[in-house]
């Protein structure tokens, strides 16, 4: 299946963007009449023929339409420290949005070791794992947000934080439920500090462990991720 992310696509005939055209024409090297299957990120699989192969505005036209395409039965928001590598950052949100991501944050806290990310550069990132893995919805990403402005915001779900520091931790396995909305925080490589974790702790946020290894910060996220993905097996 050839996937192409067209987020503003309302029409029965529709233009790919001058990337998407080429990728189309020029790296597939697909033509008149060939199938194509366009997705808007809000859950709508579109089928298209191509009726204009033009490698800069290619022209296509819809004929079939499916609702709600790969939709999760759960909602899982994750907000991590970025790592000091991007790299490791991208690699998290390539493999979370593979594996089933509503929501991403990245998240400024006092031991970060990376104070700024490139939001283009990550929402391209996952636009490519989102056409990669076949979904219909693109995982929302919010723009690099303060810890406490994020613990201390409206949350309707079930909220957590993994951390290594001392103290009694339930595995998060335990307390996941299956068709929930969770919000899970990651922290950087130096952890989130102890008056972090007691500022989530009074916003209503469980302690969690991901098991007795000491994980990395992107691999804790995924480990996170395909634990929430299993108990809504």
């Amino acid at each position: 299946m050839n996937l192409f992310y067209t987020p503003d696509i309302k029409d029965q005939y529709y233009q790919l963007d001058e990337v998407e055209s080429k990728h189309c024409v020029r790296v597939l090297r697909l033509k008149e009449e060939d199938e194509i299957h366009l997705i808007d990120g809000k859950g709508t699989l579109f089928t298209a023929k191509i009726i204009d192969a033009h490698p800069k505005r290619c022209t296509v036209e819809c004929i079939e339409k499916k609702e709600e395409f790969g939709k999760l039965d759960y909602e899982l928001h994750l907000a991590l420290a970025p790592t000091k590598n991007i790299d490791r950052t991208e690699w998290f949100l390539e493999k979370c949005t593979e594996i089933g991501t509503s929501e991403f944050t990245p998240l400024l806290s006092s031991h970060s070791e990376r104070k700024v990310v490139k939001h283009d550069r990550l929402f391209k990132v996952i636009t490519s794992a989102v056409k990669q893995s076949l979904k219909a919805y693109h995982p929302k990403l919010n723009e690099l947000t303060k810890f406490a402005d994020l613990v201390t915001s409206d949350f309707d779900g079930d909220k957590f934080i993994a951390h290594c520091n001392p103290g009694e931790k339930t595995h998060l396995k335990q307390l996941c439920k299956p068709k929930a909305k969770c919000l899970v925080l990651i922290g950087p490589e130096g952890d989130f500090s102890p008056e972090e974790v007691e500022l989530a702790k009074a916003n209503g946020f469980q302690e969690i462990s991901l098991g007795e290894s000491r994980l990395r910060t992107e691999t804790a996220g995924v480990v996170a991720c395909n634990i929430v993905s299993l108990a809504n097996y």
